[in-house]
């Protein structure tokens, strides 16, 4: 899945157009990662039904909310539902070849799942810093107090969204830069603006 920061990025880029209520925007855009900081599985928050892959389930979620999509939480939602679609469907599938991953200079090494993730989550903690320096998001919602968001989404507990913005805001402030060997910044903000392109596309025909 794309990182915190990456789907705040995505939110920032996406409000350009949008023009929402920033902070609950992007609140909605991280909070299905609410998942691994509570013990809920990951496919209910995600909108997962096939158990062999991580990709959401956009139609389910858009079966049961799509007349919400008016509410800056719940657009921010459907905001990382849709860029973990793109992630693991178009980005992750050039960098992921069975049990080989591709390194910036084009080697494929031979990884265990676990040595994949460290791997993954080390990169993410080492592009975050320039991500934010050229998408500048507003990061206040990880140190001031938030106004509570509606109610909506029943796949989420609302009432944890506390726990996890705590967490979360440890994570985003632990990162620094470094060396990266899967993504570079160009690699990302490549994505953060295909993001952007497919999903108000999409929004416009549904």
């Amino acid at each position: 899945m794309a990182s915190s920061v990456i789907h705040i990025c995505v939110a920032k880029k996406i409000n350009e157009s949008l023009k929402f209520n920033e902070k609950q925007l992007y609140l909605g855009s991280i909070s299905p990662d609410i998942s691994k900081f509570i013990g809920e599985p990951r496919e209910k928050t995600h909108f997962i039904t096939d158990l062999n892959s991580d990709m959401p389930n956009i139609s389910l979620f858009l079966d049961k909310y799509k007349e919400y999509l008016g509410d800056p939480f719940v657009m921010g939602y459907f905001v990382h539902l849709y860029t973990d679609k793109l992630w693991f469907g178009e980005f992750m599938r050039n960098k992921f070849q069975d049990t080989k991953i591709r390194l910036l200079d084009g080697t494929l090494l031979e990884v265990t799942e676990q040595q994949w993730v460290n791997l993954m989550y080390s990169d993410y903690t080492n592009v975050a810093t320039k991500l934010f320096d050229y998408y500048q998001p507003d990061l206040s919602l990880f140190y001031d107090d938030f106004e509570k968001p509606n109610d909506i989404i029943k796949e989420l507990a609302i009432d944890k969204l506390p726990i996890f913005m705590e967490k979360a805001g440890e994570f985003i402030m632990a990162s620094k830069e470094g060396k990266t060997y899967i993504f570079d910044i160009e690699n990302i903000i490549n994505f953060v603006e295909e993001c952007n392109d497919e999903i108000l596309k999409f929004l416009q025909i549904i």
